[in-house]
């Protein structure tokens, strides 16, 4: 995703949940986002066959 897209998100976001972010922030906010988005999409990716079922109870 491009910086300036991240940018309006990370705008639109703050604005829509009236979150006051300090302009020094927002490389951190930023970069946040781009790890978070990376993962999201390392997730998406992952298929899962027809026949996979939930656990029913996760234990680490």
């Amino acid at each position: 995703m491009v910086d300036d897209s991240l940018d309006q998100m990370i705008a639109a976001g703050t604005a829509l949940l009236g979150i006051p972010v300090r302009p020094d922030w927002l490389p951190a906010i930023r970069a946040n986002l781009e790890v978070s988005l990376t993962l999201a999409r390392l997730v998406e990716e992952f298929s899962l066959p027809d026949e996979a079922e939930p656990a029913p109870v996760y234990t680490p």
